[in-house]
This record gives structure tokens, C-alpha cells and sequence, in this order.
């Protein structure tokens, strides 16, 4: 048995290997859970398919676990070696996608996989050495302390719950997989579907889901980007932008989020990683700016804000294709 454990374990950490290209490309993981009834496990199948024509269009390097039989090694243990297997260091994103359900015991929550389950602080370990963007977006019910415990700098974490008490089958993922690969929630009409804009369209069509149905609403997805680990729900978004703060001054979600796509725009494209994540920083440098210019003297304020801009300039005379986005 250790022998098989072996094999397994080794072809399975080769395969990722392999599959590792030498540019920077974005790696999404597709981790399903175990699905408890067989209508469940369907949904979780089209959800995955969906995903991997969105990740083939975007020519990402795609990990599948939880799929097809079981073998030795358990898909705790698989997810496990994924992440310590990828790129820890690139600066394309890490897209963690749970399908699945979850529970919480009022202490700890956990993803259930067939066997072993994972919890927040287990995957919050996991994923400690990773210093690339890092998207994480768990699917499943009692999914929101995951939010807090992996918020984090350079992260955009999204629950399908607001709570870990909202432990009913969740919606959200099918809508979000959808939503991801439909042109229609480029909401800000730069010709890309972004993060953030999937979370709010997915957002709005499981509102419409409960309200055809004549249901109470069960799940309430929150998106965090900021790194506080609070998550704003989608009703405080006008278009891509939040309009409302949490008490405390908080800065505000979405903005990352917003920059953050799987599939990119030809234009986007055709810009080198490097400058893509250069702009990023500078646009999130100018809103961070904004939000703190009540609190600075105006002096100050614009120096600081014409310092960014010009930088920001040049970045665009030189390629300008950095200005594609009417949001930007």
C-alpha cells in the first residue's frame, strides 16, 4: 500500500511539473468536494466543465482534483502537494476554485473532499509560502470564515456565505461559473470579464434565483481585496465601484478585484505581465491616495498624487495599450 501511496503520489506531483510552462501564466485549481447526493455531484461536474473552457481560453495551467474514481493518495493530500507544487513566485494569479459543501462547527470550518476534509487553518498554512497574486473563491455553504482566516495582501477572497450559520446548498458557484464566461457582466465595457464583476453578476442572478422561487435567501457572497478581511457583500457596489465603507473608516473592496481577469481582453493581452502588474499597482496607488486625502494636507496630497500620474503616463506612452479600460 505505502509502495502504491508512493507511486501515485510521485506521477501526480510529475504531472504538475510537466504542466508547468516557463512564461508566467495563471494556475487555477479546481478542487470539488465530495457531493453527497447524486444531484449535487452533477451541478459540480457542469460547474468544472464550464471552468475549464473559461481556463482553456485563457491558456491557464489547470490542476483538477475530486474528480473521477478514488485512488491512494486522498484529495486532501492532492490539494495539499498542488499548491506546494506550483509557482510560488510568479507574478500571474493563483486561482483556488472550491466546488462543493461546507460546515462549521462554530470553532473551525471545513471544505469536505472525499475522506479527510480541509479546514480554513489547514489551507491558511498551505498557502503561507505562495507571494503571487492569489485569488481564492470558495463555493460552498458555511464558506465565509474562510474570508477572514485567508485574507491577506495581494489576495481576493470570495464566500458564497456571509456566515459560517448559512450552511444550505449554495447557488452561487454555477452562477459565478457562468458569469465568468459571459460577456455580458463586463460591466465597465473594457472587453474582459473580471473577478469582481462575476462575483456581482453571480451575485445578482442567485438574488433572482431565490426571489423567482418564492424562497428566503440562504447564502450572501462577500468579496474581500483589501486585506481586511471584512468582505462587502454585492449590494454595496454601484456598477464596479463600492459606495458604501464599513464602520471603522475601512478601506474599500473591489479595486483589486476588478483587475483581476482570467481571460484578458486582446489588448490586455498583448501587454507584457510586467507592465500589466506595474499599472495595476500604480491605479491602486491612486485610489488608496483618494480615499486617504481628507486626512492629508492638499499640499501634500497632490504632490504625492502627480508623482504616481506621471509615472502612470509614462507607463502609457509606452505602451498603449494600458489604456484600453474606459475604467481606468
Amino acid at each position: 500500500m505505502r509502495k502504491l501511496f508512493a507511486i501515485v503520489t510521485a506521477a501526480f506531483v510529475t504531472s504538475l511539473a510537466s504542466a508547468s510552462p516557463g512564461t508566467n501564466v495563471p494556475t487555477v485549481i479546481l478542487v470539488v468536494g465530495a457531493p453527497g447526493e447524486p444531484e449535487f455531484g452533477s451541478n459540480f461536474v457542469q460547474q468544472v466543465q464550464l471552468w475549464e473552457k473559461t481556463c482553456d481560453r485563457a491558456v491557464a495551467r489547470t490542476v483538477r482534483i475530486g474528480l473521477g474514481e478514488t485512488n491512494a493518495s486522498a484529495d486532501r493530500d492532492l490539494l495539499k502537494q498542488a499548491l506546494a507544487a506550483g509557482q510560488t513566485n510568479s507574478i500571474e494569479p493563483l486561482w483556488l476554485v472550491l466546488i462543493g459543501h461546507g460546515t462549521f462547527d462554530g470553532k473551525a470550518a471545513r471544505f469536505n473532499l472525499r475522506g479527510p476534509d480541509v479546514s480554513d487553518l489547514e489551507l491558511a498554512d498551505w498557502l503561507r509560502p505562495i507571494h503571487r497574486p492569489l485569488v481564492v473563491i470558495n463555493c460552498a455553504s458555511a464558506s465565509a470564515p474562510f474570508l477572514k482566516t485567508l485574507s491577506g495582501t495581494n489576495r481576493a477572497i470570495i464566500t458564497a456565505t456571509r456566515s459560517g450559520s448559512e450552511s444550505n446548498f449554495t447557488r452561487f458557484g454555477e452562477h459565478f461559473a457562468k458569469a465568468l464566461a459571459d460577456p455580458a457582466s463586463d460591466l465597465d465595457k473594457d472587453g474582459q470579464v473580471s473577478l469582481l464583476e462575476a462575483f456581482l453578476m453571480a451575485s445578482r442572478h442567485v438574488a433572482e434565483f431565490y426571489k423567482t422561487e418564492g424562497r428566503l435567501m440562504t447564502e450572501h457572497a462577500l468579496i474581500d481585496d483589501n486585506g481586511d478581511g471584512l468582505g462587502t457583500p454585492a449590494d454595496w457596489f454601484r456598477g464596479v465601484r463600492a459606495i458604501k465603507k464599513p464602520n471603522g473608516g475601512a478601506s474599500l473592496d473591489g479595486m483589486r478585484a476588478n483587475q483581476l481577469q482570467l481571460v484578458l481582453s486582446k489588448d490586455e493581452y498583448a501587454l507584457p505581465a510586467d507592465v500589466r502588474t506595474r499599472r495595476d499597482a500604480l491605479e491602486l496607488s491612486v485610489a488608496k491616495l483618494r480615499e486617504s486625502k481628507n486626512q492629508m494636507a492638499e499640499a501634500d496630497y497632490y504632490h504625492q498624487l502627480e508623482t504616481i500620474l506621471l509615472e502612470l503616463a509614462r507607463l502609457q506612452a509606452a505602451h498603449p495599450s494600458t489604456t484600453n479600460s474606459p475604467a481606468r
